[in-house]
């Protein structure tokens, strides 16, 4: 077949409407996606910040969709009247099959637009605890917190959730409005201690570690204050004691981080117990008591009747 009849036979193709139209389409969206792949290329990955990055990255990629999804609708614009018609008959089984896609998707909308969460913070979405780190239209994307790792530490799990779970489970966001985090830690101290010496040793030892931590969420606490509904709790570290039978528990309040929570356990804990061993006299901690009360003596009397009978 010689080149002029291929093409004699190609050209009552090319020549319907509705190839021209998707020839058209796929000409304007591969234009649209080579222009934004070169600004990505040439410009989003030159930024430092991975924050800034991510979120310019996100927003060309929005962009470019809906140069495609427009170019779209005006390719097929005369044709709209009879689209709109299919998809009214198609929409009823699209919908019942497709339950679970546009849940998510309406999650999606949800969280860009509702600000339950933005990629960076740490959340708990459909039971799952970790750091958002991609929102997409159907799943978001964790670092997975905890499971077999105590503490609020990565175990190196990439979870993905389903955007509709905002919809069936409580969000819960440990940084959203409020990036600290209230924690406690218990100090069991010795029936007999003086207890203002070792209020003043929890409370400078509070200082020194949290101290920087209060005074910034003083101000971030001003400004929840501001949007809700809702007292101005204390921020300061806080120092309580309870006296149980055996013991007197001081309670050591103080707001954290979010991210760094078990770390300032552990610098709390060491300077504490620090402290109570340099303190003049040493205050000691207290362990399990157990009092065994005294017994009296026993009068034991043993009689002799002879040996026993033996067994027939």
């Amino acid at each position: 077949m010689t080149d002029l009849e291929w093409w004699k036979g190609l050209s009552p193709l090319l020549s319907d409407p509705l190839v021209g139209k998707l020839f058209s389409l796929l000409v304007a969206v591969l234009a649209i996606l080579s222009i934004f792949s070169v600004v990505k290329k040439r410009f989003i990955f030159k930024i430092g910040d991975t924050g800034r990055r991510y979120k310019a990255k996100k927003a060309i990629n929005f962009v470019s969709f809906t140069l495609c999804f427009l170019a779209a609708l005006s390719v097929f614009s005369d044709s709209l009247g009879r689209l709109t018609f299919v998809l009214g008959a198609m929409g009823a089984g699209v919908a019942f099959s497709l339950q679970e896609v546009i849940a998510s998707v309406a999650g999606w909308f949800t969280v860009t637009f509702g600000g339950y969460y933005r990629a960076g913070d740490r959340i708990q979405l459909g039971g799952i605890r970790g750091d958002v780190i991609d929102i997409g239209v159907l799943r978001t994307t964790l670092m997975e917190c905890g499971d077999w790792v105590n503490g609020d530490l990565y175990n190196g799990r990439i979870v993905r959730v389903a955007n509709s779970f905002v919809f069936k489970e409580p969000v819960y966001n440990y940084s959203a409005d409020f990036e600290f985090l209230w924690d406690e830690i218990v100090v069991p101290i010795r029936l007999g201690t003086d207890i203002s010496q070792v209020q003043k040793v929890l409370e400078e030892v509070a200082e020194e570690v949290v101290g920087g931590y209060s005074r910034r969420a003083e101000e971030s606490w001003r400004h929840v204050v501001s949007k809700y509904n809702i007292e101005a709790a204390q921020v300061t570290p806080m120092i309580t004691a309870h006296l149980l039978v055996d013991r007197i528990n001081f309670v050591v309040r103080y707001v954290v981080e979010y991210k760094k929570r078990r770390t300032t356990q552990h610098q709390l804990t060491s300077k504490i117990v620090e402290r109570l061993r340099a303190a003049t006299p040493p205050i000691r901690t207290a362990a399990s008591v157990v009092e065994i009360d005294r017994v009296g003596p026993l009068d034991v009397h043993l009689e002799n009747k002879g040996p026993a009978p033996r067994p027939t």
